[in-house]
């Protein structure tokens, strides 16, 4: 079912020839009306010209009225190149739309170290149609994607949409994905930007699938004020419930995946600590594989824990998987064959208590499958 932006806001795509597989690969989200935005982007030392200047606008703080996204080329590790073709594509979409080249966004996302066809970006912008829906943008941002990954709320009368794309290459230090999060609610910018970091860190940074973190990623919300003033105390849980749900589709999307995991963490000393070990435990390796194979290996998710710089008594601590205790500060009888059968779900929970304190956190990942490796053994080739 098609998924209408909130007022104001417009998307469309088309096919511009940068995918090799010619599906759609541009694609352009604008808003009708000056709007205030947050911004976060990934902490990798490779970062794209697109996150350069993307930071670069953020930091001088004007409004923003759209966002034009390639897929299938990452214009990363370009050279000077790349960031030239970065400002002739925000040029050109400027000039589609009619607007100042310092209220449009750019993002990139594909292949790394491939120039970018940016003749192909400025012929096709004019084909774009734009339309109230976000679906044709969702659907051309995917790059290993299997399904677009949308999600909405309402608030006060007041909409927010978010479209995220991410399947592999993920893992917390930002967002790990592209995910832009449009409303119609009417918020300053400074208290926008003031919840959007914890936001951030709370839903995009505790996924993860693989460990390793993109040179493309961002995460960005605008709020166009055409329906008007909301309170910030009913908009802030709102925001942060679509995110966290494109966080776990996101997960659930992992390149290979067969299930979704959640971890629950409780009784830390502090909230970070909790989503420190969560993450831990969502990223180990060792067990996600187990996870695939339904093998209630508690002791891989322990080590997790100890690795995460989280403090705690192994004496003190409970895990659980699936609701069936496996540990509590020792090995516990359970049922092994139920467990595993239990762990034969499409999302698998897995919860910890470190009996340290009153801290809490969740983190979601994917299991580790062949898939995983085939994909990347041949993403290039």
């Amino acid at each position: 079912m098609a998924v209408r932006l909130p007022l104001g806001f417009r998307a469309g795509a088309t096919r511009a020839g940068i995918k090799p597989s010619g599906k759609p690969d541009l694609a352009l989200l604008v808003s009708g009306l000056p709007a205030s935005w947050a911004y976060v982007a990934t902490q990798n030392r490779a970062a794209a010209p697109s996150i350069h200047r993307g930071r670069a606008l953020h930091a001088q703080g004007g409004p923003l009225r759209a966002v034009v996204v390639n897929a299938g080329n990452a214009n990363c590790a370009t050279g000077e190149r790349g960031f030239g073709d970065d400002q002739r594509m925000a040029e050109a979409a400027a000039l589609r739309l009619g607007l100042s080249v310092e209220e449009v966004l750019t993002a990139s996302t594909g292949v790394i170290g491939v120039p970018l066809p940016v003749e192909k970006v400025e012929a096709g912008l004019p084909q774009i149609e734009l339309t109230p829906y976000a679906d044709a943008f969702a659907e051309a941002i995917l790059t290993t994607d299997l399904v677009a990954k949308v999600a909405e709320a309402e608030v006060e009368g007041a909409r927010v949409v978010g479209i995220a794309k991410g399947s592999g290459m993920i893992h917390p230090n930002m967002a790990t994905m592209l995910a832009f999060l449009v409303t119609d609610a009417a918020l300053p910018q400074e208290a926008l930007r003031e919840i959007w970091r914890g936001i951030v860190d709370r839903t995009f940074n505790q996924v993860t699938v693989d460990g390793d973190t993109s040179t493309n990623d961002l995460a960005l919300v605008m709020a166009n004020g055409a329906y008007g003033g909301v309170s910030l105390e009913a908009f802030a849980p709102a925001l942060e419930g679509v995110a966290r749900e494109l966080a776990r589709k996101i997960a659930r999307d992992g390149e290979g995946a067969t299930k979704l995991m959640t971890v629950r963490v409780v009784g830390a000393a502090t909230e970070e600590e909790a989503r420190r070990a969560a993450r831990a435990v969502a990223g180990s390796a060792l067990w996600k594989a187990a996870l695939y194979g339904n093998d209630p290996n508690w002791g891989r998710i322990l080590a997790a824990l100890g690795n995460s710089g989280a403090r705690f008594d192994p004496s003190r601590v409970q895990i659980r998987v699936q609701g069936i205790p496996l540990y509590g500060g020792g090995t516990l009888p359970f049922d092994r064959q139920a467990a595993s059968r239990a762990m034969r779900a499409e999302e698998v929970e897995v919860w910890v208590d470190l009996g340290e304190g009153y801290g809490e956190g969740m983190a979601w990942g994917c299991d580790l499958t062949e898939g995983y490796v085939k994909i990347n053994a041949l993403y290039t080739t």
